[in-house]
């Protein structure tokens, strides 16, 4: 199995063994688009794989800081106390590079930016280009592939409009 991920369509796509497209998801990608450098709030491009799992079990909505569970769960009236925080939800994947010096090590590791795959407000989730680098998704979607997910899944993020 394979995640990919376009940045274009703003979209992931789950592949199994022979290529075949399995599930399709919307996801948000980084409102600056895409880059590698830490500190620029894009989506890292190119080979990655799932380092971790975060979140197994917990409800839908749960709010993560720092990667931990605060014990919250994420509102609409949670949300309108707390404008402009940046929700991570319901799971994490965290993702670290595979490729050394473009999203591995260095000023450039996917890793040490803490770039995940996460949850965020169902009622704010757009299709498009918002968030600080992360790959957003509804939180059911997220769920739901969470348990197709192993660690060490591969993920490849692609800014190409075409899926290979």
């Amino acid at each position: 199995m394979r995640l990919v991920v376009s940045l274009a369509r703003q979209e992931l796509e789950v592949r199994d063994g022979a290529g075949n497209v399995t599930a399709r998801y919307p996801v948000s990608t980084a409102a600056n688009g895409p880059g590698e450098e830490t500190g620029s709030f894009c989506t890292p491009r190119g080979r990655h794989r799932v380092r971790a799992r975060i979140g197994a079990g917990l409800p839908l909505n749960s709010v993560f800081r720092a990667r931990r569970p605060s014990g919250e769960i994420y509102t609409p009236e949670l949300g309108a106390a707390q404008p402009g925080r940046d929700w991570i939800l319901t799971r994490i994947l965290w993702l670290c590079g595979e490729e050394r010096g473009f999203n591995r090590l260095g000023t450039c590791d996917t890793m040490a930016r803490y770039i995940y795959i996460h949850g965020t407000p169902d009622e704010d989730f757009e299709q498009v280009p918002r968030s600080h680098g992360c790959i957003r998704m509804r939180n059911a979607d997220l769920a739901a592939l969470f348990e197709q997910v192993a660690s060490g899944t591969p993920v490849d993020i692609l800014s190409d409009t075409r899926l290979p």
